[in-house]
């Protein structure tokens, strides 16, 4: 029931001139050598690179799909209208360049795309180029989940169609809402934003019900107020428990969430 693949081995190989319209498609390189080459044209179909050495060449409209690179040295090296379907990368040098101009063109395979480039950077401790990676994997992811209910397009109302569609519906939604509160995990920026919203929320609440609202400065005391009370600081007697035990809830997700991004953001280093 199997036969060959027809993988060629090539082993302590050296590109020595330049290639235009080459054919390397389902190769297995290991230890392959190339520095200050141009590849245009190149198809490198479901090949592997194994402990390569691909120092600063130009592959100008060469063909990744499925490849696969393993511990390879791609520093300066440049890529221009590459396709990277389904490619993997692990401990690999590459410029984080490549997110800006070679992901693909479908949402799904970009969100992959940049997940695996996220992974390689986490494994060389490279946390600048990690971030990168991880606001590309969030873009695509988002957009990916959108299309999954809404869009028209074939390809997503075959694959999710009757429940499927209704499931991605939530997904997407709960995906929006973690994003706007603290853009998934990634933004502490985001975070605070939401605890700004809360605490006006908490000062137009306090006014509203205990303090005249015609006033301008019971808004002001209010707001004054509210960041005392939601670290828990000040517990206004005529808050009612049910209130009090909110607001502390929403302060353990805050600090959750804050904590989070501080450990993710220390772990990348």
């Amino acid at each position: 029931m199997l036969s060959e693949s027809g993988r060629v081995q090539q082993i302590d190989k050296k590109f020595e001139v330049d290639v235009l319209d080459g054919n390397f498609a389902n190769q297995l390189f290991v230890r392959l050598v190339a520095k200050d080459k141009r590849f245009t044209k190149v198809d490198f179909k479901y090949s592997i690179f194994d402990t390569s050495y691909l120092r600063n060449c130009k592959f100008d409209s060469c063909d990744f799909t499925g490849c696969r690179f393993i511990a390879t040295n791609l520093h300066g090296s440049t890529f221009s209208g590459c396709k990277f379907d389904y490619s993997t990368f692990e401990r690999t040098l590459v410029e984080s360049d490549i997110l800006d101009t070679e992901c693909p063109g479908h949402e799904n395979l970009k969100w992959w795309f940049a997940r695996t480039l996220r992974m390689n950077y986490q494994q060389l401790g490279d946390a600048t180029s990690a971030n990168k990676a991880i606001g590309v994997e969030l873009q695509a992811s988002k957009l990916h989940k959108w299309k999954a209910w809404h869009s028209n397009e074939s390809y997503y109302r075959k694959k999710y169609a009757g429940a499927k569609r209704v499931r991605a519906f939530v997904d997407w939604i709960s995906f929006t809402i973690l994003d706007f509160i603290w853009g998934n995990g990634e933004s502490a920026l985001k975070l605070l934003r939401a605890i700004v919203i809360t605490l006006v929320a908490m000062s137009l609440i306090d006014v509203l019900a205990f303090r005249d609202r015609q006033r301008l400065d019971s808004y002001v005391q209010a707001f004054g107020d509210a960041p005392r009370i939601f670290l828990g600081t000040l517990s206004p007697s005529h808050y009612s428990d049910t209130y009090l035990t909110a607001i502390l809830f929403a302060r353990l997700i805050a600090l959750g969430f804050l904590l989070s991004i501080i450990i993710k953001r220390l772990n990348r280093r």
